[in-house]
């Protein structure tokens, strides 16, 4: 039986940030940070690599790298135009084409290789040659638009992969369910328009973007209920996200009957993540997963792909990262999490919780899944 693929490459770590001290341009009264720029760093993704490594489950894992994803599989989502721009620059040493998406020499290369995990994962997948697959990509991908790169993403690494896959007549009705905390909004504006592609986006609320992710965003013509935000507060905690999950992400999919299913794992709802407030712990991320691969062996034979986002808590990601990959591969093998009773601890109390399912219910309504 096929096993679980995981996709890497070193030279993705390689990819430089620019001149950031976390959210704001050095310059004026910024003053340079010692240990380096934005906080999407590549030692949270090392540390991941090396902690499958030591505990032992990369062995247990397919593990490879990929080609990059070419020009024509980029095209089916980038413009021509933004591509010959990023090229260049990337070959003038660098910059910055978007909102906080800076990039250095080699930039356009290596974000194109970051695409080529997620295009080769799904393949793999798709094609019968993994269960499932988790592809470490960097630079994340979910708020770049078709021309306008954001919040440290450069290329749509999700979007590339789904077209390549219709393209080739691999899929035709592709999910993505993206639990990254800051709302999908390049995914969703990519895909607003075409009803061959549900998007699901669980974010903090009024997080990043802060003008994007409101419930009201439905899709647009004939893809109208195609796409769906759920933002969720600040504080949501283990229970909330969970919740979510079952009253909301896994009837949609149900009534969307996807062939593949799509994941934008990110980890920065992690309750010691700079980022974010929403307290999500290691749990939550494996059994988010857990629900994902129930869905997925109930709707599409267990076609499932996590492609790795955000996540800034250089400590922490590698645990959830962890056990994520762990249930993918049905692994007997844990990494324990040093932060769980933290984590635990700070979650809402039984009245805050109420009011929280309270909002869940009131979406899941208005979504027409109750």
């Amino acid at each position: 039986m096929a096993g679980t693929g995981f996709y890497w490459d070193e030279h993705t770590f390689w990819h430089g940030g620019g001149h950031y001290a976390m959210l704001a341009p050095v310059g004026g009264l910024v003053q340079p940070m010692v240990a380096g720029g934005l906080p999407e760093g590549p030692e949270g993704k090392r540390r991941l690599r090396n902690l499958l490594d030591v505990t032992g489950l990369l062995a247990e894992l397919e593990a490879s790298s990929a080609p990059p994803a070419s020009r024509a599989d980029l095209e089916r989502v980038h413009p021509a135009r933004f591509l010959d721009r990023f090229k260049a620059l990337s070959d003038e040493g660098g910059g910055e084409l978007g909102v906080r998406a800076p990039f250095g020499p080699g930039g356009y290369e290596i974000a194109a290789l970051s695409a080529g995990l997620a295009l080769q994962a799904v393949r793999d997948v798709l094609h019968g040659d993994r269960r499932n697959a988790y592809a470490l990509c960097r630079p994340p991908g979910h708020h770049c638009g078709a021309e306008t790169p954001m919040g440290f993403c450069l290329l749509n690494n999700i979007a590339v992969a789904v077209r390549a896959a219709q393209a080739e007549a691999q899929a035709g009705r592709i999910a993505i369910v993206d639990w990254d905390v800051h709302h999908g909004n390049g995914t969703e504006a990519i895909f607003y328009g075409h009803a061959d592609v549900l998007t699901i986006s669980l974010h903090q609320d009024r997080n990043f973007p802060l003008d994007t992710g409101g419930i009201e965003d439905r899709g647009a013509g004939p893809a109208e209920g195609s796409n769906i935000n759920i933002p969720l507060p600040p504080g949501a905690g283990h229970a909330t996200f969970v919740e979510a999950m079952m009253r909301i992400v896994v009837p949609a999919l149900g009534r969307f009957r996807p062939d593949i299913i799509v994941v934008a794992c990110g980890f920065d709802a992690s309750g010691v993540d700079p980022l974010s407030r929403t307290l999500a712990g290691s749990h939550t991320f494996r059994e988010m997963t857990r629900m994902m691969m129930t869905a997925a062996d109930q709707l599409c034979d267990g076609r499932l792909v996590l492609v790795h986002e955000g996540g800034y808590s250089e400590l922490h990601v590698p645990f959830c990262a962890h056990a994520v990959v762990a249930e993918l591969a049905s692994s007997k093998i844990e990494a324990a999490d040093p932060l769980q009773a933290r984590i635990e601890g700070q979650q809402p109390d039984a009245a805050l919780a109420a009011v929280f399912s309270e909002r869940i219910g009131t979406m899941a309504s208005a979504f027409g899944l109750e």
